[in-house]
């Protein structure tokens, strides 16, 4: 066990599905795995252990922003000796060409945020996803026939900005589509580790119209996203 994970050394499968939410992971364990046992409640961080469709796979909360997952990324990587992470999560939307409840797949991330420097020195603002799980996620998406799009995401430290249409500089500087806040910690831990992740989104709110998602229909509708997510584990 961690400091943050009280679970045995071989109570997590080799992929994990990380929500920021734990509560959001407890409905995943409950709605789609077969076999689950809850492995972790430190904290109330709730992480199960199930498989679908025969498969073994593990979900477990991020909590919100970098350090957080992080922490929790860096221990299920090395302790754990898990080999991918999927983070499913909500997105702002900087495009006006996404619209609530789009699924959006990283194929990069951009943040000012000083994680990779104070890390392991590497001043980069961009990180990139596994090739390998991205190309897997899209094509279960067109297995399910559901509409996926890609694109650059922004990795943001601030939820509560002052400036609150600087998403417009982003968007048209670092093509941006749109915002999230665990994706370039997740990216710069595996690259650092040798390991894979990836991360797929669900728009919840726009940043152009300045729609948002309710609570409620946002648990209807992120299911899309687990669908791929799930699927792509299933179909390796």
């Amino acid at each position: 066990m961690t400091p943050h994970i009280e679970a045995a050394s071989d109570a997590f499968a080799k992929t994990v599905l990380m929500p920021g939410d734990p509560l959001r992971a407890k409905f995943i364990a409950e709605h789609y795995l077969d076999n689950v046992k809850q492995v972790n409640q430190v904290r109330n961080m709730l992480a199960y252990t199930g498989t679908y469709q025969g498969v073994p796979v593990s979900v477990m909360g991020s909590g919100m922003g970098m350090p957080s997952i992080g922490i929790y990324s860096w221990e299920l990587f090395t302790v754990y000796e898990v080999e991918h992470i999927i983070r499913i999560g909500s997105c702002g939307a900087y495009s006006p060409e996404l619209n609530l409840y789009d699924v959006l797949l990283a194929d990069r991330v951009f943040s000012e945020t000083t994680f990779g420097t104070v890390q392991n020195g590497d001043p980069n603002p961009f990180r990139s996803p596994s090739p390998e799980l991205n190309q897997r996620l899209i094509q279960s998406a067109h297995a399910l026939s559901l509409p996926l799009k890609t694109g650059t995401v922004h990795s943001c430290d601030v939820f509560y900005r002052e400036n609150s249409q600087d998403f417009q500089r982003i968007l048209h500087t670092h093509q941006a589509l749109a915002v999230e806040m665990e994706a370039f910690a997740l990216f710069h831990n595996a690259q650092v580790l040798g390991k894979h992740a990836a991360c797929l989104l669900t728009v919840s709110d726009s940043l152009v119209t300045a729609e948002a998602a309710s609570p409620e229909a946002r648990q209807t509708a992120f299911t899309r996203m687990m669908d791929i997510a799930l699927h792509s584990i299933a179909n390796a």
